[in-house]
């Protein structure tokens, strides 16, 4: 028996799992680090006026915020550096070994920047249309007609959503005197 353990060779250790980077994780408490740093620092440029309605000011809550977004960086990196990592993307509802679709990306891209363009002078109703309608149009819709019925109730929904409900104007454009 001893001759059979001998003629086998020596054992190769069994191969040590990957380990996952860390990497993602503590620049996730960069990031929350550095927002910290600019709440902090935006707080502290607001001016510290009283009123008899608000007598805290504005800068308290940002301060708070602030802080505690540099508090949490700091647990947060602190958890990752004793092992606890973010769990890795299992991909339960896409393929993870699909490649980019750039085409789509590109023309979504291309529809945000009409709106932008067009947005002051064809007004929010009809740029906003055109922005929900080409987004339904280019991800893959198929019902043009329910398409456009539902972009420009969206478009005319938010319009007066925001004029009505939060007294922001909307740019009117081409139809101003009409809505």
């Amino acid at each position: 028996m001893s001759e059979s353990v001998a003629a086998a060779g020596p054992t190769v250790p069994a191969a040590q799992p990957e380990r996952p980077s860390r990497v993602p994780d503590y620049l996730l408490c960069a990031g929350l680090a550095l927002a910290g740093v600019v709440v902090l620092l935006d707080a502290l440029q607001l001016s510290n006026n009283r009123t008899g309605t608000d007598p805290l000011g504005p800068k308290p809550v940002p301060l708070l915020v602030g802080s505690l977004l540099i508090i949490l960086a700091a647990c947060l990196a602190v958890s990752v550096t004793r092992g606890h990592l973010g769990e890795q993307e299992a991909g339960e509802d896409i393929d993870l070994h699909s490649k980019l679709d750039l085409k789509t990306v590109l023309l979504l891209v291309l529809v945000f920047a009409a709106n932008i363009f067009l947005i002051d002078i064809l007004g929010w109703v009809i740029s906003g249309g055109l922005l929900f309608y080409g987004c339904a149009v280019v991800l893959g819709s198929r019902h043009f007609i329910r398409d456009l019925v539902i972009a420009a109730a969206l478009s005319l929904g938010t319009f007066y959503g925001f004029a009505i409900g939060l007294g922001v104007a909307l740019p009117a454009g081409i139809l101003q005197g009409i809505l």
